[in-house]
């Protein structure tokens, strides 16, 4: 009985932490699911969303939900997600079929902030949770996750390798551990397993987003359907590029430190040995 109230209180202090994880996302999502409630305006809803994602990254800029670095590295996730919209939109693969005046190329700039919320995501959980890397290979994983990247859009033209790189993946993680913390208790996980269960929920988010006219598929321009389960393997796959630029920022401010908790900030340290590296990004509020 004593390790059953212990495992249910662990459980219900992880599902806090992941709310918080997913306080940007979530309230981006319930702004873009109140903004359909409207009614017609002279402002398009478009624009009126792209105001709303501005205001809240500075809300949770201000209320310490990310920190300053943190923002730096969402507006890069919003930067490269607007190219990916752009190139995927033009190809027909989804579209935003509302007018408005911040629309380039199909796209309304509004849904950068889509990609923004996954980076806001990873940089609170690597806070909220004390994540830890062991076993880390920075390098090969920046490649292969740019790789993957650039997949996405060479396969329109070129055979799709996404197959491929999701194997590499799972040998460049190999013996990679996500290390976190939930109350007084340290937990661990392959940092691949991480990318598979980050990549289902994004999935189901994604449902949810379409339910709610974030943007549509072309199965769903005459009523929303589920999104094909095949996206649920995109999701894991492009997960890894937003991890590797969080990584990166933590590795970068702090490289020199012979340990990351050291100053508050916390950073990445190099402990040597094995192939690997292993990183700290402490929590910085």
């Amino acid at each position: 009985m004593e390790t059953l109230v212990h495992g249910t209180r662990q459980l219900l202090r992880f599902a806090v932490l992941e709310a918080r994880c997913c306080a940007f996302a979530a309230a981006l999502v319930g702004g873009i699911a109140a903004s359909t409630l409207l009614p017609e305006l002279p402002v398009a809803r478009y624009d009126l969303l792209l105001l709303y994602g501005i205001g809240l990254t500075l809300l949770a800029w201000r209320v310490g939900w990310d920190t300053g670095r943190d923002v730096a590295v969402i507006a890069g996730c919003h930067a490269i997600g607007l190219l990916f919209e752009l190139v995927k939109v033009r190809m027909g693969s989804w579209s935003y079929p509302e007018e408005a005046w911040t629309k380039f190329g199909g796209v309304p700039l509004y849904g950068g902030f889509l990609y923004a919320a996954v980076g806001s995501y990873v940089c609170r959980a690597w806070h909220l949770f004390d994540l830890r890397l062991t076993g880390y290979r920075p390098r090969v994983t920046a490649v292969l996750a740019g790789a993957v990247y650039v997949n996405f859009f060479s396969h329109h033209w070129l055979p799709d390798a996404r197959w491929a790189l999701a194997a590499l993946l799972l040998v460049a993680t190999a013996g990679t551990w996500v290390r976190f913390r939930v109350g007084p208790r340290e937990h661990r996980m392959p940092l691949a397993l991480s990318f598979v269960l980050i990549g289902f929920f994004l999935w189901v988010a994604e449902n949810a987003a379409t339910y709610v006219g974030a943007w549509s598929y072309p199965h769903q321009l005459h009523g929303w359907q589920p999104v094909p389960l095949s996206k649920f393997g995109a999701w894991a796959l492009l997960i890894s590029v937003t991890f590797v630029l969080v990584a990166r920022s933590g590795d970068r401010e702090d490289g020199g430190r012979e340990d990351g908790r050291s100053g508050g900030q916390g950073g990445g340290r190099n402990e040597g040995g094995g192939g690997g590296r292993n990183f700290v990004l402490g929590d910085s509020g």
